[in-house]
């Protein structure tokens, strides 16, 4: 007696739960081949505003762990996903032109998340300062993640592209919600089922599948979210329509096509506050 060949339905990741969408929208994803592969959920708006719930709630204890904590929580992530590696690759080969080309990109999306896990502890020694004052005053400027990052995955690298926008959000403390590529969801789904039996707090990670033109305006104009990662839109009209929707609460937005080094990117979703103290005689 042969196996069943059964078909994934791969669902959202919200607050650490894997809910179906509310819609009950799901679309069908296809290989390089034209072969069926698997049902998605379709997100929508409504999952979106449930995913800034998420966030938002997770986001104090998270931005208030210790950076070496943050540090240990997502090498553990990277940990996980070597111990998937399989599974990534074959994800991936679905639409690769090779499984050598699908190997590539799923090493270099764990070691990725090594490499930004290592800054963790040196962000604030990094992009900190003590500034020098007139006067008998200690002057320090520290960063502080922005909040909640809202962040549209690119469309090609669908795992090393997903793991660059989470990991350079995270790191710092932010809590975040990406929207993963459209075409090539599966690994994006996988990513979420090992955040999920990982250390990272439910709401910090929230992964949405679907059509980002559908969801991503909702989250660009919602007063709740403190940054925008339009990385993976592929339309500049689309871009600057959410710019402009971004501006109503002046989120911070980082542009499509910008290219930016680890560092940088890991900078854009950090704000810096400046104290002043007193010294003492």
């Amino acid at each position: 007696m042969s196996n069943l060949d059964v078909k994934r339905t791969a669902k959202l990741f919200i607050g650490g739960a894997f809910p179906r969408s509310e819609s009950g929208r799901t679309y069908e994803i296809f290989d390089k081949n034209k072969k069926f592969v698997a049902n998605v959920a379709l997100a929508s708006r409504k999952d979106a505003r449930d995913c800034v719930v998420a966030a938002r709630s997770a986001f104090t204890k998270w931005s208030e762990a210790t950076a070496y904590n943050r540090a240990q929580v997502m090498y553990r992530v990277s940990e996980i996903m070597q111990g998937r590696r399989e599974q990534f690759i074959e994800e991936l080969s679905y639409w690769t032109k090779s499984k050598k080309e699908a190997e590539k990109e799923v090493d270099e999306a764990i070691n990725r998340m090594v490499w930004f896990a290592g800054w963790s502890d040196k962000l604030a020694m990094v992009t900190g300062s003590n500034n020098p004052v007139a006067g008998s005053f200690f002057n320090f400027s520290v960063p502080e993640p922005t909040g909640v990052v809202a962040t549209i995955a690119p469309e090609k690298s669908p795992l090393l592209g997903l793991v660059e926008t989470i990991a350079s959000a995270i790191v710092s403390g932010n809590s975040v919600i990406v929207i993963a590529s459209e075409t090539q969801p599966l690994a994006a789904v996988s990513l979420a089922e090992v955040l999920a039996t990982s250390d990272v707090p439910a709401g910090v990670v929230n992964i949405l599948t679907g059509s980002y033109k559908e969801i991503a305006p909702w989250l660009a104009s919602h007063q709740d979210v403190n940054a925008l990662d339009l990385t993976g839109v592929d339309k500049k009209s689309i871009a600057q329509e959410l710019e402009n929707q971004a501006a109503i609460n002046l989120k911070r937005v980082l542009r499509p096509n910008t290219k930016l080094d680890g560092l940088t990117r890991i900078k854009t979703f950090l704000e810096t506050k400046t104290v002043w103290h007193p010294r003492g005689f």
